[in-house]
């Protein structure tokens, strides 16, 4: 009898247990966030989106022109063009992983987002940022050598070695990134569901958990520490030697030609870690902050970058600018002749 009891017993706990198991995994598949826009101007969202829309449409289509003309235009088929097709294809990918959810929010209200899209949303976003920042390290080499040792140039920045840097960056990526989603998938979050964005970040989604989170606050500082904390010193570093080796040039007007190819560079490299520190330090220490201050912050670290990276290589870089003139003038004169036979067969028939 007493046996009976105990297997009984036994069944039961364990039919329990796996009950549980199951409402652990059907909650955490069904467990959703609210992304949010402007915290206090909920009225004006609509009117909000208009320059935020035309934000995007501009990073899209600038971004899309300098991949167009890289890859058509056989005189820009060299080691810096082509860092500047990378740099363009990922600021490209940066904005689109965004938009969905960004306008859905202010313009649809779409709100709602489960924990297996948000976490899919925080790998690429944050990971094409780290992409991002490994582009600019590649593209401060690639100066470097053209300044510094221009004779191996060719040699040294094959075709061969700009793919190896290419995969290299998507691996350090997958490595850094996959250790922290998958901690964050194993938190537990019984509070507050609201995020502080439209998009899901890695700092604002580990603050709703109700369990420790130090792990994961590590693994996120480690990620950011061995991408951009290793990339932005090294940019810094190779420039140092690229000023120093520029003042060892005579001319004036030799060396106010060489720095003039870097003035792109430089800016991109600005508008890219600027408001990433800014935002990394808005969110873990900027807690009295107002909170549309965080949102501002968000938007700036996400548009900025694609916005004006386009626009500054196609105005300082002389290369790409008659490439895209050329591109225009060619798809002008086009569209005239087909307008032309188009007339002229309306009047014969």
């Amino acid at each position: 009898m007493y046996d009976v009891l105990c297997s009984i017993t036994q069944t039961s706990l364990s039919s329990q247990s796996f009950t549980m198991l199951v409402l652990n995994n059907t909650n955490t598949q069904l467990l959703t966030f609210f992304l949010t826009g402007i915290p206090g101007l909920e009225a004006a969202q609509v009117w909000i989106s208009i320059p935020l829309c035309l934000l995007y449409v501009i990073a899209l289509s600038g971004n899309s022109m300098i991949l167009f003309v890289v890859l058509r235009e056989q005189s820009l088929h060299e080691p810096m063009y082509y860092f500047l097709s990378m740099l363009s294809a990922t600021d490209l990918s940066l904005s689109l992983c965004t938009l969905s959810t960004t306008l859905g929010v202010f313009w649809f209200e779409a709100q709602e987002i489960n924990l297996n899209a948000c976490l899919a949303q925080m790998f690429f976003l944050h990971g094409f940022t780290f992409i991002e920042s490994g582009v600019l390290l590649a593209m401060a080499f690639d100066r470097f050598v053209a300044i510094c040792d221009p004779l191996r140039y060719t040699t040294i920045l094959t075709n061969t070695r700009i793919a190896q840097i290419g995969v290299s960056m998507l691996v350090r990526n997958v490595a850094v990134m996959l250790p922290v989603v998958l901690f964050v998938r194993r938190l537990s979050f019984c509070s507050s569901m609201v995020l502080s964005h439209s998009y899901c970040y890695h700092v604002d989604l580990i603050q709703l958990s109700c369990t420790d989170n130090r792990i994961n606050s590590i693994l996120g500082l480690f990620a950011l520490f061995s991408t951009a904390g290793f990339d932005c010193p090294c940019i810094l570093l190779s420039y140092i030697l690229i000023i120093r080796s520029v003042l060892s040039i005579a001319s004036s007007e030799e060396r106010h030609k060489v720095f003039n190819t870097c003035i792109s560079h430089i800016s991109a490299v600005a508008i890219f870690y600027i408001p990433l520190i800014s935002l990394s330090l808005v969110h873990r220490y900027g807690h009295s902050a107002p909170p549309f201050v965080h949102t501002v912050m968000a938007n700036v670290f996400l548009l900025v970058p694609p916005v004006l990276n386009p626009i500054i290589y196609s105005v300082k870089t002389k290369q790409i600018r008659k490439a895209i003139i050329k591109v225009l003038l060619r798809r002008s004169s086009k569209s005239n002749h087909q307008l032309s036979q188009s007339r002229h067969k309306a009047i014969y028939e």
